[in-house]
């Protein structure tokens, strides 16, 4: 028996690293789903200077010391995650909405290339 097909979820770094090294565990979005099950986590390509001050500040405030920005993996997979729960409130400080993916058992994985796109895609190469 085959293993599933995982969809995946482009996020932007330093985010992502956050999420899959276990210091995050939910990931803001402007749109609810409905999806519950494992996730891919992909690393977009972009990443400014000004968004990498912002999750540092917010890291630095959770106890949480980022990788300097050269170093952050983009443009690819970065590991797994599962998602249990969106809400629409949370006192988590990761938290700022107006929608949390809640996401639990998440794990980094070796990085690997691949496009992104918007919302939920599968990605180009086999996982």
């Amino acid at each position: 028996m085959s293993e599933p097909i995982l969809k995946a979820l482009s996020i932007r770094q330093p985010w992502a690293w956050l999420i899959v090294n276990g210091h995050k565990n939910i990931e803001n979005r402007t749109w609810k789903t409905a999806f519950r099950g494992p996730l891919l986590i992909h690393a977009a390509k972009g990443m400014t200077k000004d968004e990498y001050v912002c999750a540092y500040v917010m890291a630095e405030e959770n106890g949480v010391v980022l990788p300097d920005f050269k170093d952050l993996d983009r443009g690819g997979i970065v590991g797994k995650a599962v998602i249990i729960d969106c809400v629409s409130h949370s006192y988590d400080p990761w938290f700022f909405g107006p929608f949390g993916f809640v996401m639990t058992q998440q794990k980094p994985l070796p990085f690997v290339t691949c496009k992104g796109s918007l919302g939920y895609f599968i990605p180009d190469i086999p996982f």
